[in-house]
């Protein structure tokens, strides 16, 4: 009798989790293998359903690698008690007699990947495949994590009708999309767009973020654009912006939902409305009447099929976690870097303080953030400039003495763009 790989994934939807099935399924039976998927995530382990369990072939596998979702559905499902749940998740592991697993999801996944790793002791192999539309996981070589390509031009599409609309009506638009810890996609949506202005959690270094701050930065860019002749514009916010509020003082603005790990659901929040509303009342109590749309995008982009990226990215993903599991490998997270398949210990993944899988954030001095920056509408340094600052105050129906009082706290601390890119080059 054959060996047998499971495949499982974790957390939510992102383009191309069809592609490493497939691959890995079509590998897997051509070296001889069989091959069981394991449908509807962990819950099916922890919950010892063997039934969750169904044979994959290479008929049943063949071209779902264009399509969008996962053919085995997913779920984030986590164990109230995890000693319980990983004694009951490892004795169905067994019980399928499986040799070789493979995960396919983010940060919690790839969690889960050194659990099993470490109760296994050798009876079953394990590689991680990186998932995310987040972008948020450490692989190395700056590549992307798959889903993201697809999802970030699936929101630039939608972005771009979103600010051909804010044009032709004259209206602002606060568009939140997801992102839970950082800004990848929310940066790299706005940046190809060309939006108006984009906040991501990376650039307000406080622990505790004020509502306050959030809005005097939209505000200012409003301000500015009226100042450039503009009545419309559109921002775009990271969801991950909500995860720094005071959570108390959001319930007050806003329903606050846990999903089944007990973490706020925060692509449920709506930041852009929460924001919509202080931005209004202040524009409104010096009389600017400015009418502002908030929407998220978000579930659109999770399940979107794939494009030609992740498509041929997942393939390869998908096939070099088979050959890494029959070389004899386990306990590493398959990447595809400098054109090559290969795996990083899943140890080396993990921060020593938390024991969770360290998160990959935007860097706020790099050049790509640094020319984002540039492009963007918003209150800097040269706007307190004396015949600047005169012109802006009178835009927002200020004197210039409240406009530097109010705004001006904003670029105090904000690094010069032009002196980093100088002292870049100069390396």
């Amino acid at each position: 009798m054959s060996d047998i790989v499971g495949i499982i994934v974790g957390g939510g939807p992102a383009p191309g989790i069809n592609g490493v099935i497939s691959a890995a399924t079509i590998e897997a039976i051509n070296s001889g293998l069989q091959v069981v998927g394991i449908r509807n995530g962990f819950r099916s382990l922890f919950t010892e359903d063997l039934n969750a369990a169904i044979p994959l072939d290479i008929e049943s596998v063949s071209r779902i690698h264009i399509e969008g979702g996962s053919i085995l559905r997913t779920s984030r499902d986590y164990p109230g008690r995890l000693k319980d749940g990983l004694k009951a998740m490892m004795k169905t592991l067994f019980a399928l007699n499986l040799r070789y697993l493979i995960t396919i999801g983010g940060d919690g996944t790839s969690y889960m990947a050194r659990l099993i790793e470490r109760e296994a002791m050798g009876r079953i192999s394990i590689v991680h495949v990186p998932k995310t539309i987040d972008n948020d996981l450490p692989i190395p070589g700056g590549m992307p994590t798959f889903g993201y390509e697809t999802a970030r031009d699936l929101g630039v599409r939608l972005v771009k009708n979103i600010m051909e609309d804010a044009k032709t009506v004259g209206r602002w638009y606060f568009v939140t999309t997801m992102g839970r810890y950082t800004g990848h996609l929310a940066l790299g949506i706005g940046k190809a767009t060309g939006a108006t202005v984009t906040l991501i959690p990376e650039e307000f270094p406080d622990r505790r973020l004020s509502f306050r701050k959030v809005v005097d930065v939209l505000e200012g860019s409003i301000i500015k654009r009226l100042y450039l002749g503009k009545d419309h514009g559109v921002a775009v916010l990271a969801e991950g912006i909500a995860h720094k509020l005071n959570l108390k003082e959001l319930q007050k603005y806003e329903e606050v939902t846990r999903d089944e790990t007990g973490r706020v659901r925060l692509s449920e929040i709506q930041l852009g409305r929460v924001m919509k509303n202080f931005v209004k009342e202040s524009l409104s109590k010096r009389g600017l009447k400015i009418t502002i749309v908030d929407k998220n995008i978000g579930y659109e982009l999770r399940a979107a099929d794939p494009i030609p990226f992740d498509t041929e990215y997942t393939r390869n993903l998908g096939y070099g976690a088979i050959r890494y599991l029959l070389n004899g490998g386990s306990g590493a997270m398959i990447v595809l870097y400098d054109g090559h398949l290969r795996p990083v210990p899943l140890k080396d993944l993990t921060d020593p303080l938390t024991d969770k899988t360290r998160i990959r954030y935007v860097s706020i001095v790099s050049e790509g953030y640094e020319v984002a920056r540039k492009y963007m509408i918003r209150l800097e340094r040269e706007d307190f400039r004396p015949d600047r600052l005169k012109a802006l105050a009178e835009v927002a129906r200020m004197t210039p003495e409240e406009f530097k009082k109010r705004f001006h706290y904003l670029v105090r601390s904000t690094r010069s763009a032009r002196n980093y890119s100088a002292s870049a080059i100069s390396l």
